[in-house]
């Protein structure tokens, strides 16, 4: 009865996979050279993803499969004991299997000892076989081979070490990793291949070998930079992320009108008035003070982002925007903000700042009382614009260019200038504009409404890149839903906080807000069963997040590893597509949502090439720091975000995300790049041009 309950549940489990192979478990099997020469350490290590469970060895029958080992060929070996466990498995009583089972979840490392007693005939070829269970189902078993022979050791006695390859190139251990069941190494030949270099691992670490450093010696190619072969390809490469800089400037000029609404801008309308009428002239010199005023505004904000860029740097800037610490520190900045807005406490810088620049600009005459006008205004909007600002800065960051961030101000800046130069000629428009009061208020809660919602996001950006995993994908929209209910509840004044005046009667222009704000609460509801919604993608975790998921049209890729999807890609012939992503990607995942999940496109990507998706902000660690040589300075590369960030500047000379480039099995390019643009038969023309190209290539 038993094993039939089992089997129902991998039956279960495998018809509930749509005919899809899924493994939950990377394998890492090494082989750790330890002195003295003739004792080894077979490690096998295996990382599960969240919400499964693999069970222990010598489990008792009639229950789940246990993890075991068993060697086909140990030649040359012995093995000395038993395989140990790195943890101690979680115990639990089955009621329905009436059994005490034992199991290991997140990481575990079981390790087998052997003595080598010929090294010239070493030889060890076996298989790790194992099952995985969650909550509600088991996968079947999976077998996992492995191999080594005598390439693999490094300590060698002196009697047999005529015949090992060079020091130099010989690895401290061999390491062979399963990223799932169509790459768990089905075809290693015996004494045939070196598995520390087809890992990618090398004792290599002279700053002058950049590549031999990060790649094995077969991988040397795949690192080599193929900057000018793109470029007569007609290829523009990071040129390219620049045209979209028009959205930048949109949405910083938008960001400041909507400046203009918030509490803190507006008292400074009266003062702005006042200060103009006090200085006497002419209209030629009124309206010359007037914009020289706005250009003020300008010169401010434009240098605020020239600065910014300036100690960043434009890569330094793309790395902050997906930078765990930062965004959960912009997400805790947004969450005060956002509590401000309630009423909780006001935040203002302090008065003495602004009382110093209101003088300064009462005793100076000329340009310099209209610059200290300016300032006036900077900062006393600053506890309303700073989150507008900063969440501006933010986006432009991640385009990876210098230019961003002084786009972005420019056109903020530029919204804020003109209704203020125009209030400067025209005093009396203000006798025309709506006297402050209530409606400031609910301005501002409403603010605070969006600023918690877009705090979110950045949380978000800190839990992928760590892998923590409690912001998934549908408790981020059920956060959301229920924010925007909320909202739609306080335009409806049926919500007041302290500093609100009672709502008499509810203004067309509120309803029609709440209206738009409950809408969009129903509209997120079917993503909580996996529905792409694809107008907040950008902002939402990855489909792959979310635990109950009925969309089956998310496109997911085969290997996260670029050697190991290069040499799969050569034994399965088969172009590959490159994909530079990150975890805080806006546009990476709205060209997922809105591009990547279109039938043509899905169909092409998963039949004709091997997707390889390369994470630049993955703060998982390196095995070992890698010391670079670039741009004349060394550098170390410390987690695997690095690793691909340096792979996609140096090799194609590229730094912004996403970016698409399609190789043949020699890492060389077979058509230009494409970045990001959500235009669908152009990415179709984008695939079909490579696969044409690979098989063209490949025929010669």
């Amino acid at each position: 009865m038993k094993k039939i309950f089992f089997l129902l549940c991998m039956f279960y489990s495998v018809s509930n996979m749509h005919a899809q192979i899924y493994n939950p478990v990377k394998w890492s099997v090494e082989l750790k050279d330890l002195p003295p020469a003739a004792e080894k350490e077979i490690w096998m290590t295996a990382n599960i993803e969240k919400g499964w469970h693999l069970y222990d060895m010598n489990l008792p029958e009639g229950g789940p499969v246990s993890t075991s080992l068993s060697f086909e060929h140990l030649r040359g070996a012995e093995l000395v004991g038993k395989p140990a466990a790195s943890v101690s498995p979680v115990e639990v009583y089955d009621p329905a299997l009436k059994m005490q089972l034992r199991w290991y979840a997140n990481t575990v490392t079981f390790v087998q000892k052997i003595k080598v007693t010929d090294f010239n005939r070493f030889h060890v070829t076996g298989e790790i076989e194992y099952m995985v269970c969650n909550d509600e189902s088991c996968l079947p078993p999976v077998r996992v081979p492995f191999a080594f022979d005598r390439k693999s050791i490094r300590h060698i006695p002196d009697a047999g070490a005529t015949a090992a390859e060079p020091a130099d190139f010989l690895p401290d251990s061999t390491e062979v990793v399963a990223d799932d069941m169509d790459s768990a190494m089905t075809d290693i030949p015996g004494g045939e291949t070196d598995a520390a270099e087809a890992s990618g691992r090398s004792a290599a670490t002279n700053p002058a070998t950049v590549r031999p450093a990060i790649a094995g010696k077969k991988d040397i190619s795949l690192w080599t930079p193929v900057i000018s072969e793109l470029k007569t390809l007609g290829d523009e490469i990071s040129s390219t992320t620049d045209r979209p800089f028009i959205y930048i400037f949109i949405a910083g000029f938008l960001g400041g009108l909507l400046a203009l609404l918030t509490p803190c801008v507006w008292p400074m309308i009266p003062m702005t008035v006042s200060f103009f009428l006090k200085r006497s002239g002419s209209r030629k010199k009124a309206i010359s003070d007037a914009l020289l005023y706005g250009l003020s505004i300008i010169v401010i904000y434009l240098a605020m982002g020239l600065l910014i860029t300036g100690i960043f740097g434009a890569s330094a800037l793309n790395s902050l925007s997906t930078n765990a610490v930062f965004n959960i520190l912009f997400f805790l900045l947004l969450t005060l903000f956002a509590v401000s807005f309630f009423g909780a406490f006001e935040l203002v810088l302090p008065s003495s700042w602004t009382n110093r620049m209101d003088r300064k600009a009462d005793t100076t005459t000329g340009l310099v009382s209209l610059f200290f006008m300016a300032f006036t205004l900077v900062l006393v909007s600053f506890s309303c614009t700073g989150p507008i600002i900063g969440t501006l800065l933010v986006e432009a960051a991640s385009r990876g260019s210098a230019s961003g961030p002084a786009i972005g101000m420019l056109g903020f800046a530029l919204a804020l200038a003109i209704p203020f130069a125009l209030f400067a000629v025209f005093p009396n428009m203000l006798q025309n504009m709506p006297k402050s009061g209530g409606w400031l208020n609910s301005v501002k809660v409403t603010l605070g409404f969006l600023e918690l919602a877009l705090a979110l996001k950045f949380l978000s950006v800190a839990d992928l890149a760590y892998g923590w995993g409690f912001l998934d994908r549908e408790v981020f929209i059920v956060l959301w839903i229920v924010i925007f209910v909320l909202l739609g509840f306080y335009l409806l004044g049926k919500i007041r906080f302290k500093h609100d005046s009672e709502l008499k009667y509810v203004s067309v222009a509120r309803l029609f807000m709440s209206i738009a704000s409950f809408a969009f609460a129903v509209y997120m509801m079917p993503g909580l069963w996996g529905a792409p919604l694809k107008a907040i993608s950008a902002f939402t975790p990855p489909l792959s997040t979310q635990d109950f998921n009925l969309d089956n049209s998310e496109v997911h890729a085969r290997f996260d590893d670029y050697e190991m999807g290069m040499e799969y890609a050569a034994k399965a012939g088969k172009p590959v597509l490159i994909d530079f992503s990150g975890y805080g990607c806006v546009n990476c995942r709205k060209m997922e949502a809105s591009v990547w999940t279109d039938p043509q496109v899905k169909q092409r990507i998963e039949n004709d090439f091997i997707l390889i998706t390369l994470m630049v902000d993955d703060r998982a660690k390196l095995p070992s720091p890698i010391q670079i040589e670039e741009n004349g300075k060394e550098r170390i590369l410390k987690t695997t975000g690095d690793k691909w960030s340096y792979l996609q500047r140096s090799k194609f000379g590229a730094n912004a995300q996403p970016y698409y480039i399609i190789l043949d099995n020699e890492g060389y390019p077979l058509a230009p790049s494409y970045a990001y643009n959500e235009n669908v038969p152009a990415y179709i023309g984008f695939l079909e041009n490579g696969k044409k190209q690979y098989y063209l290539k490949t025929a010669q």
